[in-house]
């Protein structure tokens, strides 16, 4: 899609400051403000990249107030971010859109719903008594297990598997090859042999989540493993059985949560973080990337470093064992000065 900068400013509820003849000047794109192109427009959120804005070769530049030196349009909005997810909406590539109806390649149960405008696509493979709301998108190849229900507005891509008694609420996003309900890691030794503790319950996920790929989500032993609404959980998370997710949580990469955690709502799980079983985080706290968190956590509090501590704390700690090198060699100095005193008095006598 291609528009001219007044049109651009219209959709984003800018005012456009500065610049020549704005209903002719063309955009086309959205790019980073070092590399975007005379059709592109870039973005300034911050201060920090204000002296980057006057270099930029880009053909407008989206702010929320004026940046002095740059003599190039400026699309002034109140919330730069929220205008930038506009944008690149608007410049999204158009793909096509999944057909409507059942691919007839795939299979389905006895007594399965599917609600009106669903998408099922190719080789789909839905078991008995699921329901699937209106305005689902079910990808490729995806696999849902007896008695689940999807709510509306869903979407799961290619290769994703649900398994048997989940219930996904609307408005939630699965993205390829993620695994919902599957048999959580429990076991005991008995007479010699680990035996597996079987998993009855299930896994619901509210209303506009969104999962990205290759996640696991176990199911419960009893009860069910929840994620709350408006939870965000990035690639390759692992979430055990009966682990209880709050509100709006945030969660990244690689992040391991082990079984029967409690997250408040609000909670921000860093990259490669991992949780001991059975603790609880308590709403609006942060743990810093490859933490480990192994006791209960109070609400709003700010974690780093393994086992988690304050993050003050944390600095000094990491402070502390940068300089390790340097007093290793001063120590090994001193036990040189030492050595050769003591050798000295050994000699007068």
């Amino acid at each position: 899609m291609e528009l001219t900068l007044s049109q651009l400013a219209e959709r984003l509820g800018a005012n456009v400051v500065g610049g020549g003849d704005n209903d002719h000047t063309r955009v086309c794109a959205v790019g980073p403000v070092e590399s975007a192109q005379q059709q592109e427009v870039t973005f300034v959120a911050d201060d920090r990249h204000a002296a980057a804005a006057a270099k930029s070769a880009a053909g407008a530049i989206i702010v929320a107030k004026c940046i002095e030196g740059v003599d190039k349009p400026q699309l002034v909005v109140q919330d730069v971010n929220a205008a930038l997810i506009q944008a690149l909406n608007i410049f999204a590539p158009k793909l096509r859109p999944p057909h409507e109806g059942i691919d007839p390649s795939a299979k389905l149960g006895r007594n399965v719903r599917i609600g009106n405008g669903a998408s099922i696509g190719p080789h789909v493979v839905i078991d008995d008594d699921v329901q699937v709301g209106d305005n689902t998108v079910i990808g490729s190849g995806v696999r849902i297990g007896e008695n689940s229900k999807l709510g509306g507005n869903c979407r799961l891509d290619s290769n994703v598997v649900v398994y048997h008694n989940c219930v996904l609420g609307n408005n939630v996003i699965i993205q390829a090859n993620t695994t919902i309900g599957s048999v959580g890691f429990g076991y005991c030794f008995i007479d010699g042999a680990h035996r597996l503790v079987p998993h009855n319950g299930g896994v619901i996920i509210e209303d506009f989540v969104e999962i990205g790929a290759n996640c696991c989500i176990d199911r419960a032993k009893f009860g069910n493993t929840i994620v709350g609404a408006g939870t965000k959980i990035d690639n390759l998370v692992q979430i055990a059985h009966n682990v209880v997710i709050g509100k709006c949580c945030l969660i990244s990469a690689q992040v391991g949560v082990a079984g029967s955690c409690k997250l408040g709502d609000g909670v921000v799980l860093a990259g490669q973080v991992g949780l001991a079983d059975n603790i609880e985080i308590g709403a609006g706290t942060i743990v810093g990337a490859q933490s480990g968190v192994t006791k209960n956590v109070l609400p709003n509090q700010k974690l780093l470093w393994s086992p988690a501590i304050d993050i003050k704390e944390a600095a000094r700690v990491i402070a502390g064992v940068m300089r390790l090198p340097k007093l290793s060699e001063q120590f090994r100095r001193l036990i040189k000065r030492v050595d050769k005193l003591e050798a000295a008095d050994d000699h007068k006598q």
